[in-house]
């Protein structure tokens, strides 16, 4: 696997109930992180590490992420008409040139592993990347996945990005195991979905980016389903341990997990103070509400 990866696949059709109301009618998805939502993050670093296709994994009920990346006739006459250039582009350009979506539908909810599966007719035998767009990375830097995407084409190898957590925070995880890590980066010997504390074989945890060689379409076909009825990524994963070199990677960045209400919070805030025009403003305001609710000295 020496290609560069062209492709990106989102898993977006999980209903987000943690976010409830608000996503009984916005995915969680199309959340706002400042002025963009999380899924514009999420293809905004795809297509920095190369990729042209853009392949979102839905289900049929929520059509928001379809409506975004669609061509939007009536609001671009009216921004064009009112002389709006800045908001037209902003608006044009959340894909842009020569990037192409494409939608395919998981009929069920059956687990990040079919719903990678589900997009093997447009990925077809070559490697590809996989977002989840709740996991936010953020870096001053090459993104993540650029990064990994680097590793991927240089080693031959498909890469995972992997980072350290609190031992009480492992059962929440898929968690590796590695040999010496060298550059970032070490090869995985095994690799364990949601292990006890106790039973972990690292503290290091699988994050939402990952670069993988087609033949784990194959290995999801002949992974069963587990608790829950749920394929497991992982599962495949632990298959592909077997037959290819997997390589686990500590990326530049730092992670915001937008799947819980805090991550949501800590992106927005960091977004915020590193906006060109929001910066100061923001600090400003931070100072003074710390200052109010006493946690600071005025």
């Amino acid at each position: 696997m020496t290609r560069r990866i062209r492709k990106a696949v989102f898993p977006v059709a999980g209903l987000g109930t943690r976010f409830l109301p608000a996503t009984k009618t916005v995915p969680k998805e199309m959340l706002p992180i400042v002025d963009r939502p999380l899924i514009q993050y999420a293809v905004d670093e795809a297509v920095e590490a190369g990729c042209d296709t853009m392949v979102f994994v839905t289900n049929r009920y929520k059509h928001a992420v379809a409506d975004y990346f669609d061509k939007a006739y009536e609001l671009e006459q009216k921004l064009e008409r009112a002389g709006k250039t800045t908001q037209l582009e902003l608006v044009r350009n959340v894909l842009p040139k020569g990037v192409r979506a494409v939608f395919v539908t998981q009929a069920e909810a059956l687990g990040l592993g079919h719903a990678v599966l589900c997009a093997k007719p447009v990925v077809g035998d070559e490697p590809f990347a996989v977002i989840l767009p709740d996991d936010l990375i953020w870096n001053r830097g090459p993104g993540a996945l650029a990064q990994m995407a680097d590793v991927a084409e240089a080693s031959g190898s498909s890469v995972i990005a992997t980072q350290s957590v609190p031992a009480e925070q492992v059962s929440s995880y898929g968690i590796v195991a590695t040999d010496e890590f060298s550059n970032r980066r070490g090869r995985i010997t095994a690799i364990v979905e949601k292990p006890r504390p106790a039973d972990a074989p690292s503290d290091l945890a699988v994050v939402g980016r990952y670069v993988l060689s087609p033949r784990i379409f194959d290995l999801l076909e002949a992974t069963r389903p587990g608790a829950g009825g749920e394929i497991q990524l992982t599962d495949a994963i632990s298959a592909l341990l077997a037959e290819e070199s997997v390589l686990a990677y500590h990326f530049q960045g730092t992670r915001f997990d937008c799947g819980t209400h805090i991550g949501l919070i800590e992106a927005t805030i960091r977004h915020a103070l590193d906006h060109e025009k929001l910066s100061e403003a923001a600090q400003g305001f931070m100072r003074e509400a710390l200052v109010e609710l006493g946690v600071v000295d005025s």
